[in-house]
């Protein structure tokens, strides 16, 4: 039976939440991050300089020292961020070449999406964090002043449920658990996004 591509595309996005716990003892293989950072190397980059570069980590110690540089959920302000266990296996730490570009735009955007979508397909799950202690995470991983810390994605095989859902009639478009654990992430409605569109008659 064919199955429309962007039916593939769109249940991979679904599939695609920001997991913040995982099962720490599933290993994530140093060849399996190579091969979700390649696919960022093949995406879209701005004037195709492609300025950035990538540290990448699956080693218990090192992911042990990564993690108190990294805030986990903004919304759950009485959740310190997944107990041991539940951290992810792996990292990838983005930077961006200041000796190539000084302006990254959204190409770490682009990147962390191909990842993250690469994880996903490989059963895996990962989650985007800007909330970085960067001039930690600089000294732990010795990283020279002309790399610029972009992101993090932590990744790891999910240990928790997401459910996306539509924002309710509060508006509130804040992320919650319910008492199972269950994280839900309420999403806007299509018609509420879209603010014209322009066709033939």
């Amino acid at each position: 039976m064919h199955v429309s591509m962007i039916k593939v595309i769109e249940d991979l996005i679904k599939k695609n939440r920001s997991c913040r716990r995982f099962c720490q003892d599933h290993p994530v293989e140093k060849e399996t991050l190579k091969a979700l950072v390649n696919l960022a190397r093949l995406s879209a980059s701005a004037a195709n300089l492609q300025p950035l570069k990538y540290i990448l980590s699956c080693d218990p110690k090192m992911n042990a020292e990564i993690f108190p540089c990294l805030g986990w959920a903004g919304y759950l302000k009485d959740w310190p961020g997944p107990e041991e266990g539940e951290r992810p296996s792996a990292y990838v730490i983005i930077l961006g070449d200041t000796r190539i570009s000084r302006d990254f735009g959204c190409d770490h955007g682009i990147a962390s999406q191909s990842i993250l979508l690469g994880a996903r397909e490989k059963g895996l799950a990962g989650c985007m964090i800007g909330s970085v202690n960067r001039e930690k995470l600089r000294d732990i991983l010795e990283i020279p002043s002309q790399f610029e810390i972009l992101l993090v994605l932590a990744i790891g095989k999910p240990g928790e449920k997401v459910v996306i859902e539509t924002v309710g009639a509060d508006r509130s478009i804040r992320y919650w658990r319910d008492d199972d654990g269950s994280h839900h992430v309420p999403k806007r409605d299509l018609n509420d996004i879209i603010l014209n569109c322009f066709y033939p008659n």
